[in-house]
Order: structure tokens, then C-alpha cells, then sequence
């Protein structure tokens, strides 16, 4: 089980964010680590197979038109700044209509959670035997500590966050990870594949940063 090969560790302001954490023996790398946690992780809950390092499959019901102009709920006061909706601090930022239609990175984030994250962190962030909900701990926690966390993980004693920094799944798509989170925290997004199958279309800037990224 993930609880096998994987400890998380608390760190200052992040309460609870890595749970309590186990013993991982030696210096295995990250790679063989979340391997082997992959290998045995509990059902996605029908979000995707578990253990897979793909996207999860669904209707691709996407909303044409710009997405600059998408009306609905934010985390804040919310303008459409280059490639996502961010808050004046220039945090990026969930865009969810009222007839449930989520922007293109919130949609991306759902994905990208259930391909890297849920193995431990449970299906929608709802958390497992094996780590805490982040549906919990993401109201407290900010972007930076967000990012640094995923991009450098954490290490104290035996007791290990692998880091995700080299990895272009997560990195790639770290701020839509984030508002998919945090949608999730705030209980603006349901769980589940049917609360985000109506979203608005990848803008051509969005398109061309993913790939800058991924190369």
C-alpha cells in the first residue's frame, strides 16, 4: 500500500498538509518510490485508474468563445491575465460558472490530480488511510508554500515528501493543480468527473505555454 513506501511531514504553516507519516528506508529515489506506491493505490473512485500516470478519461464537453470573458465565481476579485484567471496578487485562480462550467486550468488541474497526486492524497482531495485531505489543508495554504512543497518536497529524519521539481506532469501544470484545489477546498467545485465535464475551451496561449513547457 502507499503507506508502505511513503512518510509525509508537517511543515511550518502547512498544518497537517503531509499527514503523519512512515519510514522509507534508505535513499531509494523518488522514481522507485512513487512506483511502488502507484502499483498498490486504493481506486479512484471512478476518476481514473488507479496508479495511472494518465489523465483520466470523459466527455471532452468543452464551451467555445474566449475564455477571457467567462463569467463566474472566483476565489477573489478575478481578471483573465495571459493564459488563466489570477487574483490582483497575480495567484492564479479558479473561474466556475453558475451553470457549473469550469475554466480550462481547473479542468486541467481535476486531470492532472488523478494522474499524479490522488495515489495517496485519495480521489477529488478528499484524502485516505495513507494522507490527509487536501481538501482540509489547502484553505490554509498559500500559493508559495504550495509551490515550493510540490516543486522541492520535504525530508526530516525518515521521513519523506518526494520532490516533483523534474517532474513536467506536475510542474508543467502546478498552477492548475492549485485552483483545482482550491476550488475544491473553498467548496466551490464538487467532486467528481460529471463537476467539471462542461468547461471552457483551451485558449491558443494556453495551448502554446503547455507546450513551451513540456518540451
Amino acid at each position: 500500500m502507499c503507506k508502505q513506501f511513503m512518510g509525509f511531514v508537517a511543515v511550518a504553516g502547512l498544518t497537517g498538509f503531509f499527514g503523519e507519516g512512515v519510514r522509507a528506508e534508505g535513499s531509494e529515489a523518488n522514481g522507485t518510490l512513487m512506483r511502488l506506491a502507484q502499483a498498490a493505490a486504493p481506486d479512484a473512485g471512478g476518476a481514473g485508474s488507479a496508479g495511472s500516470n494518465k489523465p483520466p478519461e470523459g466527455k471532452d464537453d468543452k464551451k467555445g468563445g474566449d475564455p477571457a470573458t467567462q463569467a463566474g465565481k472566483s476565489a477573489g476579485e478575478a481578471k483573465w491575465q495571459d493564459t488563466r484567471w489570477k487574483l490582483d496578487s497575480g495567484e492564479p485562480t479558479y473561474r466556475i460558472s453558475e451553470d457549473g462550467t469550469v475554466d480550462w486550468g481547473t479542468y486541467e488541474g481535476y486531470k492532472r490530480y488523478h494522474a499524479e497526486c490522488h495515489t495517496c492524497h485519495g480521489p477529488n482531495g478528499m484524502g485516505s488511510t495513507f494522507a490527509p485531505a487536501l481538501t482540509d489543508t489547502m484553505k490554509s495554504t498559500t500559493y508559495d508554500q504550495f509551490k515550493e512543497v510540490v516543486s522541492n518536497g520535504k525530508t526530516a529524519a525518515d521521513k519523506v515528501m518526494p520532490a516533483f521539481a523534474s517532474n513536467p506532469n506536475v510542474m508543467c501544470y502546478i498552477d492548475d493543480l492549485y485552483t483545482y484545489l482550491k476550488a475544491r477546498a473553498d467548496g466551490t467545485l464538487k467532486a467528481g468527473a460529471e463537476a467539471v465535464k462542461e468547461k471552457v475551451a483551451k485558449s491558443p496561449a494556453t495551448q502554446e505555454a503547455e507546450k513551451a513547457c513540456m518540451k
